[in-house]
């Protein structure tokens, strides 16, 4: 009798384990500590792939560079625009760099970090994305000079859409 009971018990602690573990395992993988930290992403878990926006543009002075950004913990992949090597490279005085649409004599922005600004002072702050004023414009220059007097800055570089 007493085996009985024992071999009962026994059973049913072990269906109860075998049903249990399944549930435990998948809490403790949803729980916040176990999962991995935000900022800890992978190339594997985001690839540039062949989404690069800017694949169809003619580029004089400016490539293709695909970056990650984390604002607020969140990583995320993305296309822009920047100098080339040898034009990142040069000593640039006296002015500031800028984006221009001269047929429409309008202003882009640059990506500073993760802010929009009109103007950067060094080469390397140059970063173009994808924007609807990129898209806008058939023709998009970064110049360097005064940004009052854009038709007297020096043209840069350009990203030219091609229709």
């Amino acid at each position: 009798m007493i085996g009985r009971t024992a071999l009962r018990t026994l059973t049913t602690i072990a269906v109860t384990a075998a049903l249990a573990l399944p549930l435990a395992q998948g809490a403790q993988a949803a729980a916040p500590e176990a999962a991995a930290p935000a900022t800890a992403v992978t190339a594997a878990a985001v690839t540039p792939d062949d989404d690069n926006p800017f694949r169809w543009m003619e580029l004089d002075g400016l490539r293709a560079d695909f970056r990650f950004m984390c604002p607020a913990g969140r990583c995320v992949g993305f296309w822009s625009l920047v100098l080339t090597e040898d034009l990142a490279q040069r000593e640039f005085r006296g002015g500031k760099f800028f984006v221009y649409a001269p047929a429409a004599g309008e202003f882009g922005f640059f990506l500073d970090t993760d802010i929009a600004v009109r103007t950067v002072d060094r080469p390397g702050q140059v970063r173009l994305v994808d924007s609807p004023f990129m898209r806008s414009h058939p023709r998009v220059e970064v110049r360097y000079g005064d940004p009052a007097h854009p038709d007297r800055a020096r043209v840069v570089a350009s990203a030219t859409t091609l229709m």
